[in-house]
């Protein structure tokens, strides 16, 4: 009699390991579901930044352009005042 006494506690005792077991797997669903959707969203970002650095890439004057055109400025006036004198 002292098996049959002990057999409904472990049948609660189951059913407990499974309820927290279920809640323990829609935690990690739930989890894995948010992290998901994050990557997604970063990926996103991430892309869009990356069309806006290109964007800004082609519109702006690369630097060695500037100097030849700050040198070329600086020779032909001190070609003009040399001239000039």
């Amino acid at each position: 009699m002292s098996a049959d006494s002990g057999h409904p506690v472990a049948q609660g005792e189951l059913a407990e390991l499974r309820r927290r077991l279920d809640v323990a797997c829609a935690r990690v669903e739930g989890g894995l579901a948010l992290l998901s959707h994050r990557t997604e969203e970063t990926a996103k970002e991430v892309d869009e930044l990356n069309s806006r650095l290109t964007g800004l890439e082609h519109t702006r004057w690369p630097l060695p352009s500037v100097a030849a055109l700050v040198a070329l400025g600086s020779l032909v006036t001190a070609i003009w005042q040399a001239l000039a004198r």
